[in-house]
């Protein structure tokens, strides 16, 4: 009697779309968001949305939401994400050749890395003085997506098995602490005077970057979250879940990234506005 033949699993597919907008108060935008795709020999930069399966090319997404007088704080966020796109290809290269640990160990030098850049500027150029820049980073390979962050810009995790979402990234503020120990609700969290600033930033006067580092397996189905404060600042985890689920409907023709942003701005948030959404299909 003939074996069956085995199953052939295809890899699953990264389906990605990104959105910002500067809001309805300030004039200019001190977010930025990055796609790439690479491997050791090259890079590409990816557009607002697309496609591609995810086999021998690894991709990378972030967001930076940068802080500063005049327009320092535009530069920081662009710095930040233009440092991922030198130095990350080259941690990729080394990996191959057996030179280099594992992601989160690459992931670790990083932030240093984009902070040394930033303070050096800072103290460089009167303009750039004061300059700081929060960055979430998420790094796909097949099967598992690594993750690093300073900061309060997050990322959130959505599991198509039990149907919850989970922000992955810790608020680096003192009332993301009291939220994370019971001392505050969501609320009380997001309505707190104190609630943006800062313990944690690259650039500016901080000597040292403890970046938060993380991984998470993934399967088809599941959805991830890259965004600035501005989006959370009024749409809450819940009211999240349920935007991103209907972005994923196959009726969806929208941008879920976009609708997101466009959610924040109806509900008169004040702040730039950033989301990047990636779908694992």
């Amino acid at each position: 009697m003939e074996k069956p033949a085995k199953k052939i699993v295809a890899p699953p597919n990264l389906k990605w779309f990104g959105w910002t907008d500067c809001g309805k108060i300030r004039r200019n935008n001190e977010d930025a968001f990055l796609g790439l795709q690479f491997d050791a020999r090259e890079v590409h930069h990816l557009g607002k949305y697309g496609e591609a399966p995810i086999t021998n090319q690894d991709f990378v997404f972030a967001v930076s939401d940068g802080m500063g007088g005049a327009l320092s704080g535009e530069y920081a966020s662009k710095i930040a994400v233009e440092k991922i796109t030198k130095l990350l290809p080259h941690s990729f290269q080394q990996s191959a050749q057996g030179l280099a640990a594992g992601h989160t160990d690459v992931l670790t030098e990083l932030f240093p890395e984009i902070h040394r850049a930033l303070a050096y500027m800072g103290n460089s150029y009167e303009e750039c003085r004061g300059m700081e820049a929060t960055l979430s980073l998420a790094w796909f390979t097949p099967g598992w997506m690594y993750f690093g962050h300073i900061g309060d810009s997050r990322i959130y995790y959505v599991s198509k098995r039990d149907g919850t979402i989970k922000q992955l990234t810790h608020d680096d503020t003192h009332v993301g602490w009291l939220f994370r120990n019971g001392k505050l609700n969501e609320r009380e969290a997001r309505e707190h005077p104190r609630r943006n600033v800062l313990q944690k930033a690259l650039g500016g006067s901080n000597q040292f970057v403890d970046p938060q580092v993380g991984a998470v397996g993934y399967e088809s189905g599941d959805i991830f979250l890259l965004c600035t404060d501005g989006l959370t600042e009024k749409i809450y985890d819940q009211q999240l879940l349920e935007l991103l689920c209907e972005g994923q409907s196959s009726k969806s023709t929208t941008n879920p990234a976009q609708h997101l942003v466009n959610e924040a701005l109806a509900k008169n948030c004040r702040d730039n506005t950033t989301a990047l959404v990636i779908q694992i299909v």
